[in-house]
């Protein structure tokens, strides 16, 4: 191999310096890859800029309404609270920023050579980037995806996440349109930081894939704070008055509101790459078609992350990445495990999930036995909250393995992280009742459940 490597100017050319992209451009440089990435908007893609870090930031941030009241119920008396949007968003921007440039500094210290700018593909070893040619043995497509808006008379009105993370001044009302995890949890953190909001969703409950009995519960919880649903509803049109917009809806009421965040969906980046023109197929929602090894149709072309579309999760993005680089430059054939996947809603309260929901277990093992408890945590006995934390573990009766683990409750997915490892290590139910409970605390519950429900 070693004579043909000359031939190209890189070994590996990565397009998109996201999770995914800079993961395995890094790696593949500590391998001795000669590897150079593109980037034409950020470096460390959606997740750092306009994604999971600035979002949690702002649930932090709206959680505090809950704290200040709840403090009370303790003996603090916190008076002349008041809010301030510029300041969170101002330190945000400052903390993005030292982030690019902790990923500038990644990139350089593996050798990676960074390049500003749109690369396109010519064919299926070079690329033109800032009007000069490139090429590369291995071409990676690691572009990430885009919020996606449906098209409709006023559609121009609208803002995606991509903007509500910039927004100038802080809107009293706000409809938000949407029912997967952005816009859940941009519903509690609007509704957190004293905005009037409104959750529209055209099906009849949000979080669809998420276990059911879960999805309900974080309904009712979402709903006692005050955020209001509408629910098997999609917005018809959107037209501009003096100052604020005017919603209507397919069951013809209409709102006027200060902002409509649409939250429906984002779809792969594959616009105007050149994917076409060098042969790279697409599946019916644009994302690039690849084999368990991330290669394309076109041999020397590979995709990871978002643009592949099968898990939008960052963690799954650096994995692929990792397998990626293993498998070309490690000489150590890789690939990720799809199945047992944690994950978290950062929703108010919090809803963590690893393996299979109730109604996906009893497709697939029958006989399954569910565990669940329901409870006001202890930090709220003492505040008149009604928030309560709901707790579920599935187990398959036949091996009596633990399948499926769900918590919606405070920190639920600092709670279930612990929990994903002992599911990969293919925990019993029998384990985790002789396991020791730290008490007091929440997490002690998933170890003190004994009777079935």
């Amino acid at each position: 191999m070693g004579h043909t490597m000359a031939q190209y100017q890189y070994d590996l050319f990565v397009i998109g310096a996201g999770s995914g992209g800079v993961r395995a451009a890094r790696m593949a440089a500590g391998f001795g890859a000669r590897v150079a990435i593109a980037e034409d908007r950020y470096l460390g893609g959606t997740c750092v800029n306009v994604g999971c870090v600035p979002k949690k930031l702002l649930v932090y941030a709206s959680h505090f309404a809950e704290d200040f009241a709840l403090a009370r119920s303790f003996g603090w008396h916190a008076d002349n609270i008041h809010f301030d949007w510029r300041r969170l968003i101002t330190n945000k921007n400052h903390e993005i920023k030292r982030l690019n440039g902790v990923y500038q500094r990644l990139l350089d210290k593996a050798g990676v050579t960074v390049i500003t700018g749109r690369a396109t593909l010519i064919d299926a070893h070079s690329l033109e980037i800032n009007g000069a040619t490139v090429t590369a043995e291995r071409i990676l497509i690691a572009t990430g995806g885009w919020p996606s808006v449906p098209d409709f008379p006023g559609k121009e009105h609208v803002i995606t996440s991509n903007e509500a993370f910039f927004l100038d001044k802080f809107p009293e009302r706000v409809v938000i349109v949407g029912g997967g995890y952005v816009a859940v949890e941009f519903a509690g953190i609007f509704h957190g930081l004293g905005a009037d909001t409104t959750l529209v969703y055209r099906g009849p409950l949000f979080l669809r894939g998420f276990d059911h009995e879960l999805r309900e519960m974080l309904a009712d919880e979402m709903r006692k704070k005050g955020i209001k649903f509408l629910f098997n509803t999609n917005a018809t049109t959107i037209e501009k008055l003096n100052g604020h917009f005017r919603v209507r809806f397919t069951n013809d009421e209409i709102r006027d509101t200060d902002l409509i965040m649409y939250a429906t969906g984002r779809k792969p980046n594959t616009q105007n790459l050149g994917l076409e023109k060098v042969g790279v197929k697409l599946d019916a929602n644009h994302a690039v078609v690849v084999n368990e090894h991330y290669q394309s149709s076109v041999p020397s072309i590979y995709a990871i992350g978002d643009v592949i579309d099968k898990v939008q999760l960052t963690p799954i993005a650096i994995a692929e990445g990792m397998a990626l680089a293993n498998t070309l430059f490690n000489n150590k054939p890789s690939r990720v495990e799809y199945n047992n996947i944690p994950t978290c809603v950062f929703s108010q309260p919090n809803l963590g999930t690893v393996g299979l929901t109730e109604e996906a277990a009893r497709e697939q093992y029958g006989d399954v036995a569910i565990y669940k408890t329901r409870f006001r945590p202890m930090k709220l006995s003492l505040s008149d909250s009604e928030e309560k934390t709901f707790m579920k573990l599935i187990v398959d009766r036949k091996t009596d393995r633990v399948v499926g683990v769900h918590m919606l409750g405070a920190d639920a997915g600092e709670i279930i992280q612990g929990i994903a490892i002992a599911l990969k290590a293919g925990a019993t139910k029998a384990a985790f009742d002789s396991t020791i409970g730290i008490h007091p605390t929440v997490a002690e519950e998933f170890v003190t459940m004994r009777t079935p429900a």
